[in-house]
């Protein structure tokens, strides 16, 4: 039966669990067949969430028990199968909190941006530019990692919101400081937000040396979402000066076909391919393809995730254009430049 949109249940009399997994995967395989067409084959990835009656007293729960589960095989990937573990009630509740958390920090204004160098290599002491971190205080005034929010906000409308807070808060410190080069984080879903780009717009047109100063910072999973609109929307607003960056770059999807399209200036390679670098042989081989696949395009290439000595020597040696993370510095909420000057502050 289909539930709406491309989301289809499947009920089955079987007895088995390990038996129903069992008929999951065959499914999950025979929608990975690729299906001709003219212009080519096509692919379809499917992920799928299983539950049992047993887990649930009505028809509604067992269906919410099978949803948990198919958000659960989305996050771990994709193209998968999950069984519903009553560990995922738990993730779900703290999800609605941190919903209801963020959306009271929007509306009490306490969003801030937090400031992290990003270095020339083998010149620490000169930053390339600034990358703008967002940072919510919860009631208490604790500061919620990024990590624990950004993945629980970035499909709703608060996702949206944090983004046009974020270019607003960025755009100003670009007028304040009219030597500084700052890099601000977007999600793709943000392209066409009329208030996201009004937002822009107005900051762009308040300062004609702004647009050359900022950096849009892309994750990879997000350009990969609708990567025909990422190309028209940068197209248009590198006409304008404005540059981008491909962020956590190797995070597993971005294609190929895409890349070529897409004319990002600049690459930052995700930090599981740094960390512990100088002495890690197999991240050593895939930094140097991701930095060739940079090279290649006449991207500028940033190492994320630089935490050792030893590994920011590594990195410089191997050619790596600029370096970011806490062995140059911790993201800051009084800007840093203040205490090292503007000077070094635009490479």
């Amino acid at each position: 039966a289909r539930l709406g949109g491309d989301e289809f249940a499947v009920l089955l009399s079987l007895p088995d669990p390990d038996e129903a997994h069992g008929v999951a995967v065959r499914i999950l395989r025979a929608l990975d067949e690729p299906y001709p067409h003219d212009k080519g084959p096509i692919y379809v990835s499917t992920s799928i969430g299983m539950a049992c009656c047993s887990t649930a007293q009505d028809v509604p729960t067992l269906l919410r028990n099978a949803d948990l589960a198919l958000r659960s095989a989305k996050q771990r990937g994709k193209n998968r199968v999950e069984r519903y573990d009553v560990s995922y009630d738990q993730a779900q509740r703290r999800r609605v909190r941190l919903e209801h958390e963020m959306r009271g920090a929007i509306d009490r204004g306490e969003l801030r941006l937090a400031f992290q160098p990003v270095v020339t290599a083998g010149q620490p002491d000169r930053p390339a530019f600034y990358e703008g971190l967002i940072r919510v205080t919860d009631p208490t005034g604790r500061v919620i990692p990024a990590r624990e929010f950004i993945t629980q906000v970035e499909t709703r409308e608060a996702g949206r919101i944090i983004d046009c807070l974020a270019l607003e808060k960025g755009l100003a410190t670009l007028a304040e400081y009219p030597d500084l080069r700052l890099s601000v984080n977007m999600s793709a879903r943000s392209i066409g937000y009329r208030r996201w780009t009004r937002i822009l717009n107005k900051g762009l047109s308040a300062d004609p040396t702004i647009a050359e100063r900022l950096i849009l910072e892309i994750t990879e999973s997000s350009a990969m979402l609708v990567p025909e609109l990422v190309v028209g929307f940068m197209s248009d607003l590198q006409s304008r000066g404005v540059g981008f960056a491909l962020d956590d770059f190797g995070a597993g999807y971005t294609s190929f076909r895409f890349l070529k399209d897409f004319f990002f200036d600049i690459l930052k390679i995700d930090g599981q391919f740094i960390r512990g670098i100088a002495s890690d042989a197999d991240n050593q081989v895939l930094a140097a393809a991701l930095l060739g696949i940079g090279r290649h395009f006449d991207m500028v290439t940033v190492a994320e995730s630089v935490e050792r000595a030893e590994d920011a020597a590594y990195l410089t040696a191997l050619g790596l254009d600029c370096l970011q993370g806490y062995y140059f510095g911790a993201p800051t909420v009084r800007p840093p430049w203040l205490d090292t000057g503007l000077a070094q502050a635009t490479a």
